[in-house]
């Protein structure tokens, strides 16, 4: 019966290793801005966490916040998730981080750590109005309040006690609610790693992802790290504000050369190119909307009517101009429909100075690359210039000898855009238009006479 016992005990011990050896746990790194990238990176790790049938999900956080639709997007993920989440609070757990926080099964915090201070503020650190800051008290005293509660009887009362206590969870977005011995002053609660584990917002004090391993039986467990992808590496070099300048300037310079060189299509092949990768980045990050990359769309459109299809350079060439640029400016912004209240002065700031380098950049270029483009002949048409070519007629006559020629059909000579020449009864004459593009070549008749010209306009009749 010894040896059997011990026998047991032997295969008792095997089989606890076998089983602590299978345990999974995903391990993710959230050390930046609540944003987008941070709401996808944690919708991954819950992703790989249900493809591997993980026993728990690990955030190591260290966060000042951020967005607020991206931590409460990130807050319904773990609150909808059937395997347990940790946080681990590496330092900061501020504003949105605190409500990220809340959200996880358990809290862990390293020493110096805090977690706390979540009232809704703007792009300079301003306040915003109390419709948002309602928003987050509830939002916070939900997430609190998911995590259950046990119910005692004291002195004959029945009384509610929560694992994580509503009330404090409000305290970190309004500094006017107290909480007697807790936070008795007009100030917004943010705790450190010790007043956390005393006010029940925090499970213990550890130094590391092994130690919570350790502390939670899961020492042998396997960790599985889940780290941003290629493509969120991709979209976060794309972003940043010197490449963002730089595809700016391939934007202007494509245009510019199409202008210059109309037919080839690599010039605007590549400014499309460089739009498409100026505004992925911004579209998957939230900032870019719908709205503002169809108004650079639409730009485009009005700045091509204005150069291929109306003469002279007017109201659609410059609205296209405005659009374009507008648009780039407004897509590094946080508007909702023109709703600036999330962005801020530095936000505005940074935008304008990466346009105005932009464009900086594309004057500079187009000075050293440019020098033949006003011999092109679309950028003489987009102008209305004349050409040398277009002043040597051979003949021109203000007041042909044959008198009156109202009504008398001819031929224009060179593009009538207003002025131009046309031949009129044989002889080749200045003329203009009543403010119409008149090509080379088309039949032409004589309607009037202003200020020294004879004013003529296109005809479908045999020309002279």
């Amino acid at each position: 019966m010894k040896h059997f016992a011990i026998l047991l005990l032997l295969f008792n011990a095997l089989l606890t290793f076998g089983q602590s050896s299978n345990k999974k746990v995903i391990h993710v790194k959230v050390q930046e801005e609540i944003a987008p990238s941070a709401s996808r990176l944690v919708a991954k790790a819950i992703a790989v966490a249900e493809s591997s049938d993980a026993d728990l999900i690990i955030l190591e956080m260290d966060t000042y916040g951020g967005l607020l639709i991206d931590a409460d997007s990130i807050r319904k993920n773990i609150l909808d998730q059937a395997i347990p989440v940790y946080v681990f609070i590496n330092k900061n757990a501020g504003s949105a981080g605190a409500l990220i926080s809340i959200a996880c099964d358990k809290i862990y915090m390293a020493p110096g750590a805090t977690i706390g201070s979540a009232t809704v503020v703007n792009g300079s650190g301003e306040v915003v109005p109390d419709k948002y800051q309602s928003y987050m008290r509830s939002i916070m005293r939900a997430t609190a309040e998911s995590h259950g509660y046990d119910t005692i009887i004291e002195n004959g009362d029945t009384l509610i006690r929560y694992k994580r206590n509503p009330q404090i969870a409000e305290a970190m977005v309004d500094d006017r609610i107290v909480i007697p011995g807790i936070i008795d002053s007009a100030r917004i609660v943010a705790f450190t790693t010790s007043e956390a584990i005393t006010n029940g917002y925090c499970e213990g004090e550890m130094k590391s992802v092994k130690e919570i391993l350790s502390n939670e039986g899961l020492r042998d467990a396997e960790v599985i790290p889940v780290t941003k992808s290629n493509l969120d590496k991709i979209v976060g070099f794309l972003a940043k504000p010197a490449l963002q300048g730089a595809l700016m300037m391939i934007i202007f310079w494509g245009i510019f050369f199409e202008i210059r060189s109309p037919g080839i299509g690599f010039p605007l092949a590549a400014a499309l190119l460089a739009a498409m990768l100026y505004f992925a980045p911004l579209y998957l990050d939230g900032l870019a909307a719908n709205w503002e990359i169809l108004l650079f769309i639409v730009g485009i459109v009005l700045i091509g009517f204005e150069v291929f299809v109306i003469p002279g350079f007017g109201v659609a060439g410059i609205t296209g101009i405005l659009l374009t640029v507008g648009s780039l400016i407004l897509s590094m912004i946080r508007n909702v429909d023109f709703d600036f209240t999330n962005s801020s002065e530095i936000e505005l700031t940074r935008a304008l100075m990466v346009v105005l380098v932009a464009l900086i950049g594309f004057v500079v270029g187009a000075i050293i690359f440019g020098k033949g483009m006003t011999n092109s002949p679309l950028f003489k048409r987009l102008i209305l210039t004349t050409t040398l070519k277009d002043a040597k007629t051979g003949h021109s006559l203000q007041v042909p000898v044959n008198g009156d020629l109202t009504g008398k059909i001819g031929v224009a000579h060179t593009d009538i855009r207003p002025i131009g020449k046309a031949k009129i009864e044989g002889v080749i004459m200045d003329v203009k238009s009543l403010g119409d593009f008149i090509s080379e070549g088309t039949a032409v008749q004589v309607i009037t006479r202003e200020l020294g010209y004879w004013v003529v306009e296109a005809t479908d009749s045999a020309t002279a």
